[in-house]
Formats: C-alpha cells, sequence, structure tokens
C-alpha cells in the first residue's frame, strides 16, 4: 500500500506509534519516528523497522521546538524522500478528576496534544504543497466524542483534533492533500494500561466486540488511511472503539 512512500510518524516508540511504524514499514514505506525520553525503545524499533525493509530514521524531539520539528523534517525529506504521509501520533493523559485538575495540568495538556499537532503538521505541509500531494492523520479518541469515564481535560484535547482535521482539509485540498482523524476506544498497552479492572470490565460489557482493540488494528487503518486506496477519504475522523 505504501511502496516508495515516505511516513513520519511522531510519538513513534509508545504502543500505538510503534504499532503504526512497523505497519507502514512492512506495506513497503520508508519511515521516520520522533520520540521523547524512551531512547531504548526508540533505538529497538529502528533496528526492527531496518530489518524489515531498507533506510528508517528516528529523532528525539520536543513537542514544542519548532526549529528542532522543522530541522528533522528537512532531513527527513533529504535522507528518505519528500513526506507523502504524516501520522500526528505524539500524545499524554493524566488520570486526575476534574475537581482536582490544576492550570498547569490542563496547560500540559493542551500544549503536548495540540501544539505538537500545529508545529508537525506546519512543518509537512509546507512540503507536501510544494509537492500538491500528501496525506495527514491525526489521532484523536473516543474519549473526546463519547461519555466515557475519562479525565477532562484529556477528552478536551482529544475533541479539538476533529475541528483541526475538518478545517486543515478543507483548506488542503487545493493542493491535493488528504487530511483525516483515527478515534480509537480503549486499546491494550499505551494509556489502557492506566485503566482499572472496574473500567475495563465496564468497557467490555458496553462495547459490542467486548474487548479493547490492539494496537496493530490502529495501525492498520492508519496505514490505509496513508495510502492511494484511501483516496476518497478526507475530512474524516474514523472511530474504531469496537462499537461503543
Amino acid at each position: 500500500m505504501l511502496t516508495g512512500k515516505v511516513a513520519l510518524v511522531t510519538g513513534g516508540s509508545g504502543a500505538i506509534g510503534s504499532a503504526i511504524c512497523r505497519v507502514a514499514a512492512k506495506n513497503g514505506a520508508k519511515v521516520a519516528f520522533t520520540y521523547h525520553r524512551n531512547s531504548d525503545g526508540a533505538a529497538s524499533l529502528l533496528e526492527e523497522l531496518r530489518a524489515i525493509s531498507g533506510a528508517h530514521l528516528s529523532a528525539e524531539l520536543n513537542y514544542d521546538d519548532f526549529s528542532a520539528i522543522e530541522g528533522f523534517a528537512e532531513r527527513v525529506e533529504a535522507e528518505l524522500g519528500g513526506i507523502d504521509a504524516l501520522v500526528n501520533n505524539l500524545g499524554i493523559t493524566q488520570v486526575m478528576p476534574f475537581a482536582l485538575i490544576e492550570e498547569d495540568d490542563w496547560d500540559q495538556m493542551i500544549e503536548v496534544n495540540l501544539k505538537s499537532m500545529f508545529f508537525f503538521t506546519k512543518a509537512a505541509v509546507r512540503r507536501m504543497i510544494r509537492r500538491r500531494c500528501g496525506a495527514v492523520i491525526n489521532m484523536s479518541s473516543a474519549a473526546g466524542h463519547r461519555i466515557l469515564e475519562v479525565p477532562v481535560h484529556y477528552a478536551t484535547a482529544k475533541a479539538a483534533v476533529m475541528g483541526f482535521t475538518t478545517s486543515l482539509a478543507g483548506e488542503m485540498k487545493r493542493y491535493g492533500i488528504r487530511v483525516n482523524a483515527v478515534a480509537p476506544g480503549l486499546v491494550e498497552g499505551g494509556i489502557g494500561q492506566n485503566i482499572s479492572p472496574r473500567q475495563l470490565e465496564e468497557y467490555n460489557r458496553f462495547c459490542a466486540t467486548g474487548r479493547p482493540g490492539t494496537p496493530e488494528e490502529i495501525a492498520e487503518l492508519v496505514v490505509f488511511l496513508a495510502s492511494p486506496l484511501a483516496s476518497y477519504l478526507n475530512g474524516q475522523t474514523i472511530f474504531i472503539d469496537g462499537g461503543i
């Protein structure tokens, strides 16, 4: 699906991010990914990707350092080729009741989940505009659109991804750039590790498939959206939550 394409994945060393990188590489893409602090996981993933196929890149970047993000985009373009797909997967959560959320908690949640998306998209889209093609996939969450027991500031940030996606898709259509979002439900690993047995039982009870998803299931959808097979999908937020 992505043979000869270049995919840039942010937050690539986490459970979903690393699955996206692997599935993209298995589908023929050259993968560049970013990470923060998890250098051991990133090194292991990079080695794994190179064993699958060809040239891949990684970089440790801060979400709020636009000059470094721009520099990595230039490096990806120089070493791998033009960026065909950007996956905005970088994000954080925090288990916190609303009454205990402080201003700093709120600001950090919005900053990491939304400013990173803005900065990476700005760096990638500038290059896509020049080539008049590309795909952007933003990671939202069912948490921003369903009544679920999740932190309010996290749900707020993830809900905002839909507005960003819809508006950007409208602006980028003239350049042949598609913009979509993926909204996973509960997924094994990553954030899913923070929930209690009671919350897991409740999710399974209301989920039509009766289980959480896997990172690989999310990754398959993301790679499809990045590929030419999804050429008629644009401006959409696609829920992959097992039926909530």
